[in-house]
Formats: C-alpha cells, structure tokens, sequence
C-alpha cells in the first residue's frame, strides 16, 4: 500500500451541519447550526463521480452528518438527482423516520445504516438539544423501517468495553433484525475530548466475547470481526500480503459549503495554526478528480501523515492489518500527523486482533 488512491471507493456528502440530537461523544463542532449544502455542490461531485460508477456498480455516496435527513426529503431528493449508476447510503440517528421517509428510502433505492448503542441502558449519552435521552425516538424510527420492510444496519458506539457487555449487545440486535453491525469504541476526535485509553485487557477480552456470541448465531454481518477473520485467512493461505489495498482509499468528504477533506471526514470544519482547514480544494471550484489527482500535496498536513504511515510500516507489526492509524486519531490524540500508535489502534485495531485469537485459541 503506497499513497493515495486516484479513484476512491466512495465519496462522502454532507448535505447540513444541522444535527437534532446533542450526543456527548459527538466529534462535529456546528451541529447546532445548519449550514446546507447547495444544489450547485452536488452537481460538481456527481460530474466526477457518474464516470467511476459506470466502472464501479458498487460504487457509494453516503449521506452524513450532522443528520441528513434533517435536510428534508425535497432537498435531500434534489441532492441526489444528479448522480447516476450509485448506491446511496444514509448514516441516520433514526428520530425523523417515519412512514414518509421509509417510502423515500425505497422510492431511491437508499441503504440505511442507524446509529444507536444497543438496549436502552446504554443510551444515555445519546440526548436531544434539551438533554432529554433519545432512545425511544431513536427506537420509533427503527420501528417504522421494521414495518416497512426496510432493511437497515446499525452503527454502535461503545463507551465502556469491558466482558460481560459484547454478548448483551450482540444479543440486542440480532433481536433488533439489523443486517450488518459495526462497534465503534469511543474515540477520542473532534470537539470529543474525552480520552478513550481504556483498559487493554477489558478491550481485548469485549472483542473475544463479541466474537463468541457472534459465532453462536452469525445471522447479522459484524464489519469488525469479518474483516478479521479475512485478515487471519489470509495470513494461514500466505497471501497476507494481498489483504491491504494498494493505495489508500482518500475517502473524499464534501463539506455543505464544497470543501473537499481528504482521508478522515472528522477533520471538516476544523481549523489549525500550523496546518489551516485542512481542506484540499473545493469542488466549486476544482473538479473532484482533479483533487483527487493531486491528493498527496493538496493540503498541507498529508504529506506529514504519509510520513507517518511510513513510519507505522516500519515500527508496527500489526501494519498488514490496519495500514496505519487513521490521520483524524494522530491528530486530535497527538496534534499532528506523523505520529504512529494511537488510543484508536490500541482498541479497535489491535485488541480486535488479540481477542479474534483469543477466541480462537480458547476454542
């Protein structure tokens, strides 16, 4: 794996910094306003997008933050009109679906990905602007999606992984009916500056009990443990050296005003003395794919976490596996890019690693 990717896998778009919740781990920093993204914006990201999707049919644009649906299904319609041959997702909180939304998500053929953190205990941090718990809301909307027949994946934040607590989740949404589940372990990014260096044994031994439950009824997809059961095949066949890509995804993210952030969408609307906004153009302006094309020298802080990913394949020998911390972990763990481990590796790369084998080894 060498530089940046050219093509990228998907784009990320931004259609309003407006969120209607006010979680406590939330990284955005306008959630409170709402910025919308123009017609004009989407326009110049499908100009570059339509020719990669004619050659890619899995080809995504995913729809996020703050929530997309608190654009409105006129203008959320709109944005989308101009992209052709993509698969639309939709990163949603799941408080404003209802009868006329699920209509929307089949109408556009939109895959639906809802956050929510597992039974309702485990909620509390999820909270609307008046500080009241969202948990029923959330659970309507997943209501709705459920009577209609639409399927739906789910996106868990963990606050405290610790054994006793993978299977009660695990156990919540298989009853729950999602098709595809990830676990994100709090991370420490953004305006989140709540510091996620738990404990490496209660990391390790979460995932060991996530991957056990999950292997007494496998029915929903867990993003983490799949991705590692392929890395450890790969690793047994010898062909290990094949899992990562060549060249990093930039996992372009537009921002409602056209900004282009390359890498880590945590980084939009963040602005730093030494590196700027970290913004790589805007499309505007510059086509995408001419962005794109000149990814590695388009901001000023990528070269220094290219460095950086340099630095992890020497030093790392989890480097096969994650190809190197995220640039958004270096950055708000670290303040800068060329850093190497992070609280983010240590969780969600390599104890998800160590307690896939423990797993294993204990079977």
């Amino acid at each position: 794996m060498q530089g940046i990717s050219p093509v990228p896998g998907y784009v990320v778009m931004q259609p309003t910094t407006l969120c209607n919740l006010d979680c406590t781990y939330c990284y955005l920093p306008f959630r409170s306003s709402n910025q919308r993204m123009s017609p004009a914006v989407a326009e110049a990201v499908a100009a570059s997008v339509n020719p990669w999707a004619a050659a890619d049919e899995r080809f995504s644009v995913v729809w996020h933050a703050g929530e997309p649906l608190a654009a409105g299904r006129a203008a959320l319609a709109g944005l989308m009109a101009p992209f052709a041959g993509v698969e639309h997702h939709v990163q949603t909180n799941a408080t404003l679906i209802d009868d006329a939304w699920c209509e929307f998500f089949a109408e556009h053929g939109v895959r639906v990905s809802v956050s929510v953190d597992g039974p309702e205990a485990h909620n509390g941090q999820r909270v609307n602007r008046a500080g009241s718990e969202a948990y029923r809301t959330i659970l309507h909307g997943i209501e709705a999606l459920q009577r209609h027949g639409v399927p739906f994946s789910a996106l868990c934040v963990v606050s405290d992984p610790r054994p006793g607590l993978a299977a009660e989740i695990y156990d919540y949404f298989l009853a729950l009916g999602c098709e595809v589940l990830g676990i994100n372990i709090e991370e420490q990014e953004g305006v989140n500056a709540r510091t996620n260096a738990f404990a490496d044994d209660a990391v390790r031994a979460f995932w060991a009990e996530l991957v056990a439950a999950w292997r007494r009824d496998p029915r929903i997809h867990v993003r983490e443990i799949e991705w590692t059961l392929r890395y450890a095949g790969a690793v047994l066949a010898g062909r290990a050296d094949g899992i990562l890509p060549s060249a990093l995804d930039p996992i372009p993210t537009i921002a409602a005003d056209g900004r282009v952030f390359l890498l880590s969408p945590e980084l939009a609307g963040f602005t730093d003395p030494h590196y700027g906004d970290f913004s790589s153009g805007n499309v505007l302006q510059t086509p995408l794919s001419a962005v794109l094309a000149g990814a590695a020298t388009s901001a000023p802080w990528i070269g220094e976490y290219l460095s950086g990913v340099e630095s992890c394949r020497r030093s790392c020998p989890y480097f096969g596996f994650c190809g190197g911390a995220h640039a958004a972990n270096r950055y708000f763990e670290h303040g800068r890019f060329d850093g190497t481990e992070t609280n983010h590796c240590r969780n969600s790369k390599i104890r998800l690693l160590e307690g896939v084998l423990d797993h294993a080894g204990a079977s």
